[in-house]
């Protein structure tokens, strides 16, 4: 249950970031609360994961998922490039996270 819970930590870090750029610096209203609300959930969850998950698998998995989704929901979404370069780093985080997983031994 700590991997879905997780899961779900890292799936809020992508909304929070994205929300935050469409904040424009907290300057609109309605992206700025998202951020704000989607980050204490986000925190919340992950501390309920790091319960019974070792810290670092914990911690890599979730910024993980974020920076994997946050770089997805830019290209999908906001126009921003995907070279081969970007594309290699985000294919090294995927990798490092099925690591983790597999060496977190829970």
């Amino acid at each position: 249950m700590a991997w879905v819970i997780l899961a779900v930590a890292g799936l809020l870090e992508i909304v929070w970031a994205s929300a935050m750029k469409k904040s424009e610096g907290f300057t609109v209203l309605g992206p700025s609360v998202v951020t704000l609300v989607a980050m204490v959930a986000s925190f919340g969850l992950l501390a309920v994961a790091m319960k019974s998950l070792p810290l670092g698998t914990a911690y890599s998995v979730w910024t993980g998922i974020g920076a994997v989704g946050a770089f997805a929901v830019g290209v999908v979404f906001m126009g921003e490039a995907a070279t081969p370069m970007r594309l290699l780093a985000v294919a090294l985080i995927v990798g490092g996270l099925v690591l983790m997983r597999i060496a977190g031994g829970h």
